[in-house]
């Protein structure tokens, strides 16, 4: 992979005997790694969100994968064990369709019975993580073009490098305007409950160079009211036949809030998180996470009275969505115009 347009410190790092996962979790205090040598501590990895991101997720089972493949070939029944890892990958979390894209080519492999599954699953896995980054540094050029202009932005949880294979979706269209010198200023949400714009977004354009502005989630509404917004750039973790787009839980709320402030509305992601398989949001499963995310210790015992709703991702209507960027292009005013031509 080009270095050059990454970060010094990336999400995951391929040994060739191992995969070593930065925890975000400890970010930005904490930089360290896990080492794993097999998929169950790569699907562990996934589930506790040390990776996170749809793009990075569906790597991380990619090589998971390989793992898998290092573990088990070439022992008796090595298919199925690869069969039965691959399954606890899919398992991890729902909601993004990449993970479920790329193990579907890793199966797609299985099933033509490779004479070396170890060196070949390797090989895939690295070429999806090559294909993300520069699937990323297109679709930051295609959505920079569309603005074509100096503007102020805000972006909502974390879609940068971080959480793809590098440069990011909608932090890279935010480094292509940047290096074009249209971009005025970067605000970030901090992004509930997980503060990933807090703990990750700021940072990671800190490492750029890029000065950003951390607000509250809250604050969103008068910020645009202010007249300080142009444009609003998210990443997405799966997008629907009819352009409905899933992303972080409050993603939602900001396409409302930006349609009665007139500002605009942009949705960044690889085609790999396109799934014309669903006809609209309606149909996908939006994951639920512990209560004891959102909770104090103290009302976590049995008897309390008081629990916790925590869906992790929402999903905003094609209709109050400005342009989807993918590397294959551009769709504009996608509730009308539709997205069948970004079909890979």
């Amino acid at each position: 992979m080009t270095q050059s347009h990454q970060l010094s410190v990336q999400p995951l790092l391929w040994t060739g005997h191992s995969l070593k996962v930065l925890d975000q979790r400890a970010l930005p205090q904490t930089i360290v790694y896990d080492e794993y040598t097999d998929a169950e501590g790569v699907a562990e990895a996934i589930r506790s969100m040390r990776v996170r991101g749809a793009p990075a997720i569906g790597i991380a089972a990619a090589y998971g994968v390989a793992l898998s493949a290092l573990s088990h070939y070439p022992k008796p029944d090595w298919q199925s064990a690869i069969k039965i890892d691959i399954d606890h990958l899919a398992a991890s979390r729902p909601t993004a369709v990449n993970l479920f894209w790329a193990l579907d080519k890793m199966r797609a492999v299985l099933h033509q019975h490779p004479s070396d599954p170890v060196s070949i699953f390797a090989k895939l896995a690295v070429q999806i993580h090559e294909e993300d980054l520069a699937a990323n540094l297109a679709m930051g050029e295609h959505g920079a073009k569309l603005i074509n202009a100096s503007v102020n932005v805000l972006t909502h949880c974390n879609a940068g490098a971080l959480a793809t294979g590098g440069h990011g979706t909608a932090l890279g269209v935010i480094r292509s305007l940047h290096q074009r010198g249209q971009l005025k200023q970067v605000f970030a949400d901090e992004t509930r409950p997980w503060l990933q714009g807090a703990r990750l977004t700021v940072w990671e354009l800190a490492q750029d160079g890029i000065p950003a502005t951390l607000i509250a989630d809250a604050a969103a509404a008068w910020l645009m009211k202010s007249g300080q917004i142009d444009w609003i750039i998210v990443g997405a973790d799966r997008i629907t036949a009819n352009g409905d787009v899933a992303n972080k839980i409050g993603t939602y709320s900001l396409a409302v809030l930006a349609k009665q402030h007139g500002v605009k509305l942009m949705v960044a992601a690889p085609s790999s998180t396109l799934d014309f398989s669903l006809p609209s949001g309606e149909h996908i499963e939006i994951e639920q996470r512990t209560a004891r995310e959102l909770l104090p210790e103290c009302y976590l015992e049995t008897e309390s009275l008081v629990s916790a709703w925590n869906p992790v991702f929402d999903v905003t209507p094609a209709e109050l969505i400005s342009a989807i960027v993918t590397e294959r292009g551009v769709a504009v005013d996608p509730g009308i115009n539709g997205i069948a031509h970004l079909q890979p």
